[in-house]
């Protein structure tokens, strides 16, 4: 009986875990297409930003979200290997991997941010320096998904061990 729950439970799980991922991803999609438009047209009503940096937040903007797009794909995928049980291939550790990167590439492009706020009035100081602290942090998540993914390896090392055993 315990068997049937845990498997009934992960199926759950996982169906769960995929209408989030659609959710967002659609979510993602009309903020990449309206919002930032929106966006676009409340830069240039401001009139205290100068052309390259309206242009460059837009940019990082949506760069940012193909970033957080990325991620979620990746993590799509490596839902479907944890069900079919193929977690411990090569596959799953480049899914892992381009999280990893495309997270770093959401910190550098915070940074970028802040870089671009910082000259003139368009940002107080406070909040480049918020900004900075966002980026470090998103940095942070890269480290940790690093340490997972050698957990990962560890993992497969011990799984591959046990199945020689066997």
């Amino acid at each position: 009986m315990g068997r049937l729950k845990e498997w009934a439970m992960g199926k759950l799980t996982v169906r769960a875990l995929r209408a989030v991922i659609v959710v967002l991803l659609a979510g993602s999609l009309f903020v990449q297409t309206v919002m930032v438009a929106l966006l676009a047209i409340d830069l240039k009503e401001l009139g205290d930003l100068a052309g390259y940096q309206r242009v460059s937040i837009l940019v990082i903007m949506v760069l940012g979200i193909v970033t957080a797009q990325v991620i979620l794909v990746c993590v799509w995928k490596l839902v479907t290997m944890v069900r079919r049980e193929t977690v411990f291939s090569r596959d799953a550790f480049r899914y892992v991997d381009v999280m990893i990167g495309a997270i770093v590439a959401a910190a550098v492009l915070t940074l970028a941010l802040g870089a671009v706020l910082a000259p003139g009035e368009a940002a107080a100081p406070g909040v480049v320096l918020m900004i900075g602290g966002v980026a470090v942090a998103i940095f942070g998540v890269a480290l940790v998904l690093l340490v997972l993914r050698m957990l990962l390896a560890q993992a497969a090392r011990m799984r591959a061990e046990l199945a020689e055993v066997i």
